[in-house]
């Protein structure tokens, strides 16, 4: 059997960094190396300050970086050496053509495929670690196909990650399942077994699933479909709470109970937390509760937010983790800063300058990126973020949120003082953060009887305004 003993991994992100640390932790014997055309992450990885937060991940590099784990910018010397490459890039969602906001965008994979057969000789295995669409893979050995050498054989597999984030170093040291997809020819079975030997230092047999190529690819999609449509069927059922007194976790609680649904995934938040990849209604569902969260926060505000402080309590895409990517912050913020907000963000874990560049994206600031160095704040103490605020809004649900001294805020902050609980992080709160004197508005619950007000104009966003879109399955 092939073995495996120098591993590349292309891509220093949330999955490549994470995934090939532990991989170097459980397989010692393993020279594992992940590369980046990105510098300053490298140097980050190679640093005291890990440019990526995640619970147990710090003690796992500094365990075996520079003994069999190294992170580098020289990819061409790190293919040529391995036996087997890791292709980790991100597959952002489009932002231009056909498919805009909606199709993921390949180029950085079919970089990857390009580079690889470019500099490669001899045998290797080539797994795509990315979230891709079904048949990434066959694209990927077509380019393989036509630009074959005489002294060089490359096989490919499907290996996709199941991480959440928050909990990744666990999920890589206890997976639920490893998934791997290849070719069904002795060449490809050969390859998988490599691959299985691999993780079969850590992860019982038991555990490891081998399929076919489109198979494997198929069953990532899936299962953060599945994950999806539960999160916004609950989400769905928020809508309908906050305008009837119902409260969505009892209702959630109820529903739980039957063992055919299950009790898991069904907490209402402002998005699904499945972050890219999905069926167009989870997409159309995600912008739809962003949007009316954030129309909630500006009609209680007396319909206008215009040149009003707005302090913006957590920035990652859920706690205990610095990812940003799909934040539902990010859309939040966009459609307060539109109507001249004036916000004060902060996160724990998320540096500022990843705050600023994810607000300066055109999708976000359009043709005017200006406009968050004059209306975002990036404050490193969240007392300061409140202070002379009209709004305290929840964007993550950090267990620190709980433990804020909210007597101090609302002192400090502009009556009437409204806090926006998009996580649901304050529920044992309410009854005195209410005495206190705060107007509370969350997901999913009635909690207080809003100051009535009436537009003149009858312009402005409104609460129950429809989906943008007709959703769809």
């Amino acid at each position: 059997m092939f073995q495996i003993k120098k591993i590349c991994c292309i891509g220093a992100g949330y999955v490549g960094g994470p995934t090939c640390s532990v991989i170097a932790s459980m397989c010692p014997e393993i020279t594992v190396t992940v590369v980046d055309v990105n510098e300053s992450r490298i140097k980050a990885w190679n640093s005291e300050t890990l440019p990526i937060y995640e619970p147990g991940l710090n003690e796992v590099v500094m365990s075996c970086r520079g003994r069999n784990l190294f992170f580098s910018t020289d990819i061409d010397s790190a293919i040529k050496e391995a036996d087997l490459v890791f292709i980790s890039v991100n597959t952002p969602t489009k932002t231009y053509g056909m498919g805009k906001g909606r199709a993921a965008d390949l180029k950085f994979i079919e970089a990857c495929a390009r580079r690889i057969v470019e500099v490669s000789d001899g045998y290797k295995i080539v797994t795509e670690k990315s979230t891709v669409p079904v048949r990434a893979a066959e694209s990927i050995r077509r380019i393989f196909d036509a630009n074959t050498k005489p002294s060089l054989s490359l096989q490919v597999l499907s290996n996709p990650e199941f991480l959440a984030e928050g909990t990744a170093v666990k999920d890589l040291k206890d997976p639920d399942r490893v998934l791997i997809g290849g070719d069904e020819t002795p060449e490809g079975q050969r390859a998988i077994s490599a691959l299985c030997a691999v993780y079969e230092h850590w992860v019982p047999k038991s555990r490891i699933i081998t399929t076919n190529t489109w198979s494997s690819e198929l069953s990532k999609l899936a299962a953060n479909a599945f994950l999806a449509q539960r999160i916004s069927s609950i989400n769905s059922i928020s809508a309908l709470c906050e305008s009837t007194g119902a409260d969505v976790e009892e209702v959630a609680r109820a529903v739980g109970t039957d063992q055919r649904i299950g009790s898991k995934f069904l907490k209402a938040s402002v998005d699904t937390l499945i972050s890219k990849n999905v069926f167009i209604f989870v997409i159309d569902m995600n912008e739809y509760q962003r949007k009316r969260f954030a129309c909630r926060i500006i009609d209680c505000l007396f319909n206008t937010v215009t040149g009003k402080k707005i302090a913006l309590l957590g920035f990652s895409f859920k706690k205990d983790t610095g990812d940003t990517r799909e934040s539902s912050s990010i859309y939040i913020s966009k459609y307060l800063m539109d109507e001249g907000a004036k916000l004060h963000i902060y996160d724990p874990k998320v540096l500022k300058e990843q705050i600023i560049q994810d607000l300066s994206q055109p999708s976000i600031s359009g043709d005017n990126p200006e406009r968050v160095s004059d209306l975002v704040t990036v404050s490193s103490d969240p007392y300061d973020a409140c202070e002379s605020a009209h709004a305290l809004v929840i964007c993550t649900e950090w267990d620190m949120f709980k433990e804020l001294n909210y007597e101090k805020i609302y002192h400090k902050m502009l009556k009437p003082a409204f806090i926006f609980d998009g996580r649901r992080v304050l529920d044992h709160l309410h009854p005195q953060l209410q005495n206190l004197g705060f107007q509370i508005e969350t997901i999913g619950k009635k909690v207080t009887t809003r100051i009535p007000f009436t537009p003149s104009g009858g312009g402005g966003p409104r609460l129950n305004e429809p989906p943008i879109k007709k959703t769809k399955v």
